[in-house]
């Protein structure tokens, strides 16, 4: 007997082969995004809007000088696969102003970010705080009858680290300045464009 609806003549019953991952919908991992550009008003929006079309979230942005006045360099850290990434920093690479777009995800490279934490602190617990910020060679840079800033520089995960081990404290206030990345060995974006 044969289940209702079902064909005896129509043989093994054929699978459909498993989908194929489209293009920028894989597996989504932190990317870091070197980006020189001018200086100029705009820069920055520019950017930011291309990010915001693209559907990235731009999880840190730092935007310094370089040694340049008129040249500018950001570093910005997103999550998104692999292939969207690379289709965003060429699309990057075209905007008005951008001199080079580089991901260095994948490179050898110095990380660092600073980290300024307000955390409640008193008599009874100071000692123990002060313990936490050294184990992490943070400094205290102010010091309060209710609290004291430590200050942190470390890759993210070093100062994640710190601020969960803080949260215990109380934290009443945290700014983060977001990666800033800088290749190992003698090469150098910014040399490549200097001119």
């Amino acid at each position: 007997m044969t289940p209702t609806g079902s064909n005896p003549q129509a043989g093994p019953a054929h699978t459909a082969p498993p989908a194929r991952p489209l293009p920028g919908k894989g597996e989504q991992h932190r990317h870091v995004l070197v980006t020189i550009v001018l200086n100029r008003p705009g820069v920055l929006n520019r950017v930011a809007s291309l990010m915001r079309a693209r559907n990235f979230n731009i999880e840190t942005l730092a935007v310094s000088h370089t040694d340049q006045p008129e040249v500018s360099r950001m570093t910005i850290t997103l999550r998104g696969d692999d292939v969207a990434v690379e289709q965003a920093a060429k699309q990057l690479y075209r905007l008005i102003d951008v001199l080079k777009v580089q991901d260095v995800t994948s490179d050898p490279i110095v990380e660092h970010e600073i980290a300024l934490i307000k955390v409640r602190a008193d008599e009874r617990n100071r000692g123990e705080v002060l313990t936490i910020a050294e184990m992490y060679k943070a400094r205290v840079v102010d010091l309060a009858a209710e609290s004291l800033i430590v200050e942190a520089t470390g890759t993210e995960s070093e100062v994640d680290a710190l601020i969960a081990l803080l949260r215990g404290f109380g934290i009443k206030e945290l700014v983060r300045s977001g990666t800033v990345v800088m290749s190992r060995g003698a090469g150098s974006i910014e040399e490549a464009v200097k001119r």
